[in-house]
């Protein structure tokens, strides 16, 4: 079974996932990080793979981008990173980028470092459902690689439905049509999105992500979904602190 499929199995809410862009802050700083959430018992990791125009992403996560791109991270050395920890590592990983990284560095190439590098799980925000469908499904579960699918408040309920076919691991619920950030408090029109998303009862598990920020924005996204994701937020931790690994233990907001 999935590693991820097996936290959704046997904890139902308030999953937690933090998303660090790799190569940032330093070259080397990208096991440390995942090492230390491990430890504090964060439940899954998103893992950003560095990308020059991460069309998704805000400034804090452009920045990291920009940044890790130019401490050296590439894929290359991220997949040597993580092939070179796997026995050291067992917290589930979900590698995030966009398709254009996957196609050229060689969609076989990729998904055979994947499998080496333990990663089951991968967001592409920018993979067409039909072309994941037609062209990609097939070779993606042949290195059993599970993708997941992205819904904002403009998602029809058609649509919805077929990610929730298509899926086999969680849905990512965007909590707003905006690019990622860091957002004080979650309003009454996203509420009543949540809300909404929730009364359909998808088959899937559901994480809510993007502009989630401290712990009650993530106590709020638990009432509507299993869990929450905090990507910008920590970014920002991470660039401000003296000492990013000690202070991740104030990260599970789970507790």
């Amino acid at each position: 079974m999935n590693k991820l499929n097996k936290i959704f199995k046997e904890k139902k809410n308030r999953i937690s996932s933090l998303f660090f862009t790799a190569g940032f802050p330093s070259l080397d700083s990208t096991i440390p990080i995942l090492k230390t959430l491990e430890k504090e018992k964060i439940d899954f990791v998103e893992v950003g793979m560095p990308y020059s125009d991460p069309m998704a992403d805000g400034e804090t996560i452009q920045n990291s981008s920009k940044i890790a791109l130019e401490n050296g991270m590439n894929l290359d050395i991220l997949f040597f990173q993580l092939e070179k920890a796997k026995d050291e590592i067992s917290i589930p990983m979900v590698l995030m980028g966009y398709l254009n990284q996957v196609l050229k560095y060689g969609v076989d190439k990729f998904c055979e470092r994947c499998k080496a590098s333990g990663i089951e799980t991968m967001i592409l925000p920018d993979l067409p459902i039909f072309e994941y469908e037609n062209f990609y499904k097939e070779k993606f579960e042949k290195y059993g690689i599970q993708s997941v699918f992205l819904i904002t408040p403009q998602t029809s309920e058609e649509r919805i439905r077929k990610i929730d076919a298509l899926s086999e691991t969680f849905i990512y619920v965007v909590a707003s049509a905006s690019i990622t950030g860091v957002k004080s408090e979650i309003s009454e029109k996203q509420i009543a999105y949540f809300n909404r998303i929730k009364e359909m009862k998808l088959k899937n598990p559901t994480m809510i992500g993007f502009g989630i920020s401290n712990k009650e924005t993530f106590d709020t996204a638990c009432e509507y979904a299993n869990g929450a994701i905090i990507g910008s937020a920590f970014i920002k931790m991470i660039s401000e602190s003296k000492d990013y690994l000690k202070e991740i233990s104030n990260w599970n907001f789970t507790n």
